[in-house]
């Protein structure tokens, strides 16, 4: 019986997602990421940073920041996604704008930095985090991609404002016409 249907059964992609396999290792990866970086940066991070060069004490500045962005970002979109598993959230307010991942910003590249004085540790947390960050935005695109695509195109948004406009009679596009004349 649909009733019956638990969050967990996998009835759609997103169910099918949160519900798999999945999901709960990239959720068990994102958030032991989250905590080895957390760790590493309050540890043997901030004492590696006190020692490195200007140059690479500058970048590492930068992309600590950067990087626990990400990280902070990509830790609540996989708890939003649990919350909507567990039945917590809707799925369409998971959809909603404000929570989508989306890379805005271009990513670390920690390749471009071996051997510039940044610590080897640090290097691997960088891309490591890159990574699931990106999966994360994969991921994200996948299961709101066509609804967030309508609504993110500022085209569509301006089709959908003249639209509304003309139905509530605010404006009408052959009143230019019969003025013309």
């Amino acid at each position: 019986m649909a009733a019956d249907k638990s969050p967990h059964d996998g009835g759609d992609s997103q169910d099918g997602f949160t519900g798999g396999k999945l999901f709960d290792t990239v959720f068990a990866r994102g958030m032991a990421l989250v905590e080895e970086t957390a760790t590493y940066l309050d540890g043997p991070g901030r004492e590696n940073a006190k020692t490195l060069p200007r140059e690479a004490s500058l970048t590492y500045s930068a992309w600590s920041m950067e990087l626990t962005t990400r990280l902070m970002q990509a830790a609540s979109w996989l708890v939003m996604q649990k919350a909507v598993r567990d039945g917590e959230m809707r799925r369409e307010e998971a959809a909603a704008r404000k929570y989508r991942i989306r890379r805005e910003e271009p990513p670390l590249d920690a390749a471009a930095q071996q051997g510039l004085g940044l610590p080897q540790r640090f290097l691997d947390l960088v891309m490591r985090s890159e990574a699931l960050f990106e999966q994360i935005c994969r991921l994200d695109d996948a299961l709101y991609g066509q609804r967030a695509s309508v609504a993110l195109n500022p085209v569509n948004d301006q089709i959908s404002q003249l639209q509304r406009a003309a139905e509530t009679g605010a404006f009408d596009p052959l009143m230019v016409w019969t003025r013309a004349k």
